[in-house]
């Protein structure tokens, strides 16, 4: 019988089965990634890091592909962001995600639509600033999620979040199975949102040489290098990382957004020239599953430890 602490009410508000969200990640969360979480029980979201036709070709995809509820992350630093947001407005994405950025100039508009929005945040003023806009949800992302991170781990910035705001809180942030999801629940928040964990889903366009590197790194691949204006991002390591890092040890500052770098590592398979996103629960994963025996297993070993936890002493 499944714990009814795993069916919290931010099940109900997204329309899913299990407590599990799938990180919008650059180039990767695309229509058959995104439609298969959602199968699956989960909320799927997509990436919107490419042109605006592509973005509205994956969302009337995803459609086609599943009648569940689905979401979009929007990153805020794109170049097309105006017109990304305009195209999730006419499409009516029901579920829109925020990174890398503030959205506030954007959440009374999504909000007037109906639709519902999820932002990221790093930090508890940047979650409590974003409440009062109207905001359904938030994702408080510690330092351990790959790409774009803060300076506060999960396990320190979860639960400060859900004590300083009454709306559901959503844990993202080196969770990678049935003990993160239960961890994340025991800190108070209600959903996981597992980026690095979906890169090894059959369904993810990722490069298989990106996959295989990903499989084969432990608790000390990943490295934080930082991008213009001190910007941090979390990789793997490679020689791409060195030279950010020798950079920035030089004192010199590599402008502009390394969109094509990220592009070469994690979809054109380039791991020593590219740049490959991910965080610091790497070390957990071991295979490639699909993305529902990813889900089930995680849902399956949350309730175990669930069950063994409150099971009361002989």
């Amino acid at each position: 019988m499944k714990h009814l602490l795993l069916k919290p009410p931010i099940c109900e508000l997204l329309g899913i089965e299990y407590p599990i969200i799938q990180g919008g990640m650059v180039f990767l969360s695309t229509a058959e990634l995104v439609a298969a979480v959602s199968d699956a029980g989960g909320l799927g979201v997509l990436t919107s890091n490419h042109q605006p036709d592509w973005v509205r070709e994956q969302i009337r995809l995803t459609r086609r592909l599943t009648d569940k509820p689905f979401g979009i992350n929007v990153t805020l630093i794109s170049p097309f962001v105006k017109e990304i947001m305009e195209i999730v407005l006419e499409e009516r994405i029901p579920i829109v995600t925020t990174g890398g950025g503030d959205p506030s100039v954007y959440v009374p508009e999504l909000k007037a639509a109906g639709l519902k929005v999820m932002p990221v945040v790093s930090s508890v003023a940047h979650a409590k600033r974003l409440e009062k806009l109207g905001i359904d949800a938030v994702v408080a992302e510690g330092m351990e999620s790959g790409a774009h991170i803060g300076e506060l781990t999960t396990m320190a910035l979860v639960p400060q979040v859900v004590d300083s705001v009454k709306i559901p809180v959503v844990a993202a942030g080196g969770i990678a199975d049935g003990r993160g999801l239960v961890a994340a629940l025991a800190l108070g928040a209600q959903a996981v949102q597992m980026g690095t964990r979906f890169i090894c889903a059959e369904e993810c366009g990722a490069h298989p040489k990106f996959k295989q590197r990903l499989l084969d790194s432990d608790n000390r691949t990943t490295v934080v290098v930082r991008l213009s204006k001190g910007r941090p991002m979390r990789c793997l390591r490679n020689e791409k990382t060195e030279e950010f890092l020798a950079a920035e040890r030089s004192g010199a500052s590599k402008e502009g957004y390394p969109f094509e770098e990220i592009y070469l590592g994690m979809v054109e398979g380039e791991v020593n020239g590219g740049l490959m996103m991910a965080g610091q629960s790497v070390g957990l994963i071991k295979e490639t599953k699909t993305a529902k025996e990813i889900i089930d297993v995680i849902f399956a070993l949350a309730h175990l430890g669930l069950e063994r936890s409150l099971r009361k002493p002989i």
